[in-house]
């Protein structure tokens, strides 16, 4: 059985002739522990599917389930980081992960602390479980989310380009850093961008979008063209400027392809990410 599923999906804001159609259907099986990138332009649609995997939208036709069931309204099977900094200013950074942690009934409040204390360490942020968000930098605060996520035992993590507003020194070393904390801890994570880099980066496969309404445009399997670790020094390789090229190859060919209206060039900006 496939354990994440897009069956057929489609999503459609309004009615009748004044509908906006965001998501043409969309067919996809993603194995639990895999790094599945979503890039394409902003608008595209991609955001709208990954909130309807968060339980955040619905369906307007087709099924997406989770081990041959149809998802509902938000659990903690599937967390979510989004790119504005989502820490609450009046907790600690432990505060802050044990906020996540809050409906964990399974869980005593020693253990809950422990779990905390755990995920602070694997992000490196266990020197300033003391401090307050307001005297930590941006990319700390979005390790506080990470680790707030991952603490609440969230087994897919919909990730909506978390590094999208950060300098480009701290999005690699952050990018590093997720990817070494998904190979430790092989959760399921659907990551949304339009940097072509990133995506090449940290996926095991990259799924490239048409413009307006999403559709899948070409899939490139990384995981079968980069091995070994995902290091820094992998960028300046062959093989990564190769992939890198096939890549933005198939981003160009969906934009020059796709009907109606002009999109945004995914050649690894950095703006904000749009509503659909």
């Amino acid at each position: 059985m496939t354990w994440l599923r897009f069956e057929a999906v489609e999503k459609r804001f309004g009615a009748g002739a004044d509908a906006l159609t965001a998501v043409a259907p969309f067919s996809l099986d993603v194995a639990k522990g895999a790094f599945i990138a979503f890039l394409g332009p902003s608008g595209c649609g991609k955001t709208t599917l990954m909130r309807m995997v968060g339980g955040l939208e619905t369906p307007s036709a087709g099924a997406i389930t989770l081990e041959g069931a149809a998802l509902g309204a938000p659990d903690r099977r599937r967390g979510m980081v989004f790119q504005s900094y989502s820490s609450f200013p009046w907790l600690t950074v432990e505060g802050n992960v044990l906020f996540g942690l809050r409906y964990r009934r399974d869980l005593s409040r020693a253990e809950k602390r422990a779990r905390a204390a755990r995920y602070l360490a694997l992000v490196g942020l266990a020197a300033f479980a003391d401090a307050y968000p307001g005297r930590i930098s941006g990319g700390m605060r979005q390790r506080v989310a990470i680790a707030r996520t991952l603490a609440a035992g969230s087994e897919i993590l919909l990730m909506d380009e978390p590094f999208g507003a950060l300098d480009a020194m701290l999005r690699e070393s952050l990018q590093v850093e997720l990817r070494r904390l998904q190979e430790a801890e092989r959760r399921t994570v659907i990551f949304v961008t339009h940097d072509v880099d990133e995506a090449a980066f940290l996926a095991d496969r990259v799924i490239v979008f048409t413009p307006r309404p999403a559709r899948i445009a070409a899939e490139i399997d990384v995981a079968a063209r980069l091995e070994g670790p995902r290091t820094l020094g992998l960028r300046d390789t062959p093989e990564f400027f190769a992939l890198r090229r096939e890549i933005h190859a198939h981003v160009r060919a969906a934009s020059e392809d796709a009907s109606g209206g002009a999109s945004e060039d995914a050649s690894g900006g950095a703006s904000g990410e749009g509503r659909l």
